[in-house]
């Protein structure tokens, strides 16, 4: 029964003449009877109506498959040494010893500073050195025979002391007028004139050790025990397709907090003639293979908020499962944790299905 039979009944009542009390009198009465036998009439049809079928979904049967570990990061080349000349003293430029872009050795004067009078000083003192030794050797002659007293002869070899440590110091600031390459490599261009004033803040030039490079790149947290000194790795450079070879020589005793990676050095092999510094590098990792790694589709992957998950199918239900990730590349993500081989994972309609509802597989390829 439904409002089409309270209606019904309504209408007729109405037809016989009756008061119009009497018929809202018998209306009251009647219609919570009618109204609670509607709701059960409707109930029943809850009851009967036919449950909606089972959603349709791909899965994916989770096997065992080799998988190699291999990143990609960016690096850089660097000239193993590197280095700006800067003058220890202030003073004028009276000499430049060396050409843009050329080689230098080790040791050679560049640049050359105003030092006339610290030699003038220095010639001073080597003559009055030499007169102080001369009366040294004199009081040591007299000491022999007792003809002065050992006090005499101390403040006379003191006073040859003093003028040697005064000249030595002079020296000193001699040679530091003159800068020098502090190793084997190439000059850069200079950055003074002749006559030019300098002070320990100018910078002449800088000098780099390109015959030998250095890979400079940073690798993530997880990867860093796999870094190991004198492991070999290989690099590309844009413009070239050609795979050059590096080999670990140190890596960072920490990692950054900020960036959650570990800085690693590797010096270029016997390649580097081909390289330039500051070439920007994309370095080839090979971090192992793994024969029985569990592999499943991206699209299995349902990211939370606090970790993944994947739909698992089981005894026709689909239920939530989490999951830990590795390695990936375009079409498949490798499971460290929660699945095992002969999980069926579902890979379509994972918006839609609710964990705990039935579903039904397609065809499996």
């Amino acid at each position: 029964m439904n409002l089409v039979c309270i209606k019904a009944l309504i209408t007729k009542l109405l037809q016989y003449r009756m008061t119009k009390f009497t018929a809202k009198l018998i209306i009251l009465i009647a219609v919570p009877f009618l109204l609670h036998a509607c709701k059960e009439a409707s109930t029943d049809e809850k009851k009967t109506a036919p449950k909606p079928p089972a959603a349709k979904v791909d899965a994916y049967i989770v096997s065992t498959a080799p998988v190699s570990t291999e990143i990609e990061v960016p690096g850089s080349l660097a000239p193993f040494e590197e280095t700006n000349l800067q003058p220890e003293v202030s003073g004028r430029v009276t000499g430049i010893f060396f050409k843009e872009g050329a080689a230098v050795n080790q040791g050679a004067v560049l640049v050359k500073l105003y030092d006339a009078d610290l030699q003038a000083q220095a010639k001073k003192l080597q003559v009055q050195l030499a007169i102080s030794k001369k009366a040294e050797e004199r009081q040591g002659e007299l000491l022999k025979i007792n003809g002065i007293s050992q006090q005499d002869y101390d403040l006379s070899l003191l006073s040859v002391k003093n003028l040697q440590a005064d000249i030595d110091i002079l020296q000193t600031n001699i040679s530091k007028t003159s800068l020098r390459a502090p190793f084997t490599g190439k000059a850069g261009l200079r950055n003074i004139s002749m006559g030019a004033y300098i002070t320990p803040t100018t910078i002449v030039t800088t000098v780099r050790e390109v015959d030998k490079l250095k890979l400079l790149f940073t690798v993530p947290e997880r990867y860093s025990a796999k870094m190991k000194t004198g492991n070999l790795i290989q690099f590309k450079i844009d413009g070239s397709d050609n795979v050059f070879s590096a080999t670990i020589i140190a890596t960072e005793n920490s990692v950054a907090e900020d960036t959650r990676s570990m800085k690693v050095k590797a010096t270029v092999g016997k390649e580097s003639s081909k390289l330039f510094a500051g070439a920007f590098a994309k370095v080839l990792l090979s971090l192992g293979k793994n024969e029985s790694a569990l592999m499943i589709p991206t699209q299995a992957i349902i990211p939370q908020a606090r970790g993944k998950k994947v739909m698992l199918y089981t005894n026709g239900m689909a239920n939530l499962a989490p999951v830990t990730t590795g390695v990936r590349d375009t079409a498949m993500v490798q499971i460290t944790s929660g699945l095992k081989a002969g999980d069926t994972v579902l890979i379509t309609g994972l918006l839609t299905i609710k964990p705990g509802s039935k579903v039904q597989l397609n065809p499996i390829r």
